[in-house]
């Protein structure tokens, strides 16, 4: 399979797609002025975007790494919503970690790897 990228900018793809894997850069929400959970929620809504513009979806995540701008105050939200999005029996690896954000506003960043089907 050949290299795809799309959604290119001059630093970064949004999906880069080789032999067989599709690969997401950071994930935010659109709007900054809501909670984690508001955050994790836009930022979910992206990821689910940007995996059926590549032609999979959640199902087929292999590993994700979430970045929490604030670990203690924002981990339990952030998992109220992750545990409703990921469907049962379909759980990816996971690594979140504390992170110093490009702006103040920004709660969560999420990368992914994911199958294509």
């Amino acid at each position: 399979m050949a290299l795809q990228r799309l959604r290119t900018e001059t630093r970064h793809s949004e999906i880069v797609i080789h032999n067989g894997t599709v690969y997401l850069a950071g994930q935010l929400a659109d709007d900054y002025s809501g909670d984690v959970v508001e955050q994790t929620k836009q930022t979910l809504a992206n990821i689910d975007l940007m995996l059926g513009e590549a032609g999979t979806d959640k199902s087929q995540i292999l590993s994700v790494t979430i970045y929490l701008k604030d670990m203690a105050r924002d981990y339990v939200g952030l998992n109220q919503v992750w545990d409703a999005w990921v469907e049962p029996g379909t759980a990816p690896a996971r690594a979140a970690v504390e992170a110093t954000m490009y702006t103040p506003d920004v709660l969560v960043e999420m990368t992914v790897i994911a199958a294509l089907p």
